[in-house]
């Protein structure tokens, strides 16, 4: 049954996609924030063909000229085991659990005896989908005497854009300009004039003097930081009350452009196999683990005839999902589907006449302890009194040590 090979196909542009500016047909991403009294009513970024309906909004990618190459089954290993945790590798472990616990006492690794070990192993399945998409959105930058070449050429559409992609199943982000989008307009945050004013001092040109808190007096002497005048020269617009505006850097005149946002994105799933170990999924998530199976196309054909069944429905419906919700806004470039055994051992030992357990995971033996225990502070005890009660003594027989209880 090769249900993954029927996608829905992609749809064309919505509507009205690219939105609007004031003056200009709909909202503008990217698009210059300007000033509520002073900003014109004049159509500053004008009007570039083949963008009519305005810059903003992802862009679905065009059909594929050429029919897509058949889906082709990957092909599957023949050993899914992985040798058993020896009880040497196990004791192991713990020590180096408890060596890296400032308060554990490796006492209960070195001498405890191990009772029984239970294997747990358990199968991660994951599925990578890596995709292009792209967004147009207004942009601007001073102008610094660049030749505008709006409506010299047909602007090219947004995909016809080349872009330089990174390694596969890499995030990266790229920003290009749309040639033959560009021209100069004035700069509408200063009205053209370069300035604004300045917010640090209102304009005035000077402040307050923080020493004498504008009294000139300090001491009921002359202050000596404003020379009695109350007052100090702004720093930041050197007493003029004016600054250059940040939007055009004092050039008054901008070059506006349409940009295209090119994003290359990553789309992980895991689906972990139910296992009783007492481990959760969102433990095993990032557990080291014994790959046993990887298949990397363009669009992938679903896991078929593995050992548990949990992990070819995964698969199934994990590549139906993808291709279906990815491929209405962007391009799928590549996916890539890996199956990990995760070894999971369930380590049962006594250690002072009481049975305690904790379990051993991933290919690097990380180690979790099931005893959920509670920490105190005591100021006088007798480990073996402890001990009788139900304490575990993991920090030594001094007084003012970290004891621990278990629950």
């Amino acid at each position: 049954m090769n249900s993954a090979a029927m996608y829905p196909p992609v749809s064309g542009p919505a509507p009205n996609m690219f939105g609007s500016v004031p003056g200009y047909q709909g909202p503008t991403a990217g698009a210059a924030v300007y000033h509520p009294l002073s900003a014109p009513t004049a159509n500053i970024f004008g009007s570039v063909p083949g963008y009519e309906a305005g810059a903003g909004g992802y862009i679905p990618p065009p059909m594929p000229m050429q029919p897509t190459a058949p889906l082709e089954p990957g092909s599957t290993p023949d050993n899914w085991s992985i040798p058993a945790l020896s009880e040497d590798d196990a004791r192991k472990a713990f020590q180096s659990f408890a060596s890296s616990h400032c308060c554990y006492s490796s006492s209960p690794a070195d001498n405890g005896v191990i009772t029984k070990m239970e294997p747990f192993n358990t199968y991660r399945y994951r599925l990578e989908t890596f995709t292009e998409s792209r967004s147009t959105e207004w942009a601007h930058k001073p102008y610094e005497g660049e030749t505008p070449d709006c409506n010299t050429q047909p602007a090219p559409q947004p995909w016809e854009i080349a872009a330089t992609p990174p390694k596969l199943f890499t995030k990266q982000t790229q920003e290009l300009r749309v040639p033959f989008t560009s021209s100069i307009k004035d700069c509408n945050t200063c009205l053209a004039t370069g300035k604004v004013k300045c917010e640090d001092c209102k304009g005035n040109g000077y402040k307050s003097c923080t020493m004498c808190n504008g009294s000139g007096r300090r001491n009921e002497e002359s202050c000596t930081q404003c020379e009695a005048a109350g007052k100090k020269k702004c720093s930041v617009c050197n007493g003029e009350g004016m600054k250059a505006c940040d939007t055009c850097k004092g050039k008054r005149r901008l070059l506006a452009f349409i940009q295209v946002k090119v994003e290359w994105t990553n789309h992980v799933d895991d689906h972990i196999v139910e296992q009783n170990s007492g481990l959760k999924a969102e433990e095993l998530r990032s557990a080291n683990g014994k790959e046993l199976f990887k298949n990397s196309q363009y669009l992938l054909y679903p896991l078929l005839g593995f050992p548990n069944p949990a992990i070819s429905e995964a698969s199934e419906r994990l590549i139906k999902e993808h291709q279906s919700k990815y491929a209405q806004t962007s391009r799928i470039l590549q996916q890539r589907q890996t199956v990990d055994l995760i070894p999971i051992t369930k380590v049962a030992y006594k250690w002072k006449e009481a049975f305690h357990s904790y379990v051993v995971y991933g290919t690097n033996n990380q180690i979790l302890r099931l005893e959920r225990v509670t920490k105190i502070h005591t100021t006088e005890h007798n480990g073996r009194n402890l001990r009788n009660r139900g304490w575990i003594l993991l920090s030594g027989q001094k007084r003012n040590k970290c004891v621990y209880r278990t629950a």
